[in-house]
């Protein structure tokens, strides 16, 4: 299953990675500008489609008991390197293992243990295993953060993403403010109140995982995902009308 990292996406995840535990969907939602459904349902096909593959919590085991954490730099044969991976994680105190791109020092391996024995048997299978350490290093601290270019932005945060077409024409998908001008209008009166420019144009509504065909009568809600097209680019005046006024 393939899934596109939108802007409500990526909100998502930056909203999971900063706190999973204590983050709910309609939280998400009230940032975000849409339904805690479709926060479900978007969380629903991020895990379906692999790209959140679980939620950790982020233990300080020296803290928790005076246990020690070490880091074991390794190299492996390339060829070898998947299944040595998978066998390194089977060992007792192991709890992390990364696979690295590169020739050397191409698997590290994080490991716990109550003392320099337990650590060094860790190290002894490792060995066994027919995995080469090539460094060993007590952590100190790890610190997580979220990804930042996945949080809101204090420009256009509805603005989602954008395809170039022939012509000059862009299309444009953005989310509806709550007190946007056009939110609460039918398509028809927003053309009456003269709200879309010219060339502007609204080609579909997606609104709690459902996409909408809009026609004249369709009414534009906060919170809805909107692809548009405009006739000639996009310009920033095209996103007035679909976010909250400024004072």
């Amino acid at each position: 299953m393939s899934i596109r990292l939108d802007d409500v996406n990526k909100r998502i995840i930056h909203a999971l990675m900063d706190d999973a535990r204590n983050t709910s969907a309609p939280m998400i939602a009230d940032e975000v500008g849409v339904s805690p459904a479709t926060i479900r349902n978007r969380i629903d096909q991020l895990e379906e489609a692999g790209i959140i593959s679980g939620y950790h919590a982020n233990v300080d085991f020296e803290a928790a008991d005076e246990m020690l954490t070490t880091l074991y730099v390794a190299t492996v044969p390339i060829e070898d390197r998947v299944r040595l991976a998978q066998q390194a994680r089977t060992i007792t105190g192991v709890v992390n293992v990364r696979e690295l791109m590169a020739g050397e020092e191409n698997l590290h391996v994080l490991a716990v243990g109550e003392n320099a024995d337990a650590i060094n048997d860790v190290a002894r299978e490792l060995t066994a295993l027919g995995i080469e350490i090539e460094d060993e290093k007590l952590l100190r601290t790890e610190q997580f953060q979220p990804y930042h270019p996945f949080g809101p932005n204090e420009t256009h945060q509805q603005f989602s993403d954008y395809i170039s077409l022939a012509g000059g024409n862009e299309v444009v998908e953005l989310t509806v403010d709550e007190e946007a001008p056009i939110a609460g209008m039918t398509l028809a009166e927003a053309g009456h109140e003269d709200l879309l420019e010219e060339g502007v144009l609204v080609v579909s509504i997606e609104r709690d995982d459902d996409v909408l065909t809009p026609t004249g009568e369709s009414e534009i809600r906060a919170g809805d995902i909107l692809t548009v097209l405009s006739r000639g680019g996009v310009a920033e005046s095209i996103f007035d009308v679909f976010e909250t006024e400024s004072d």
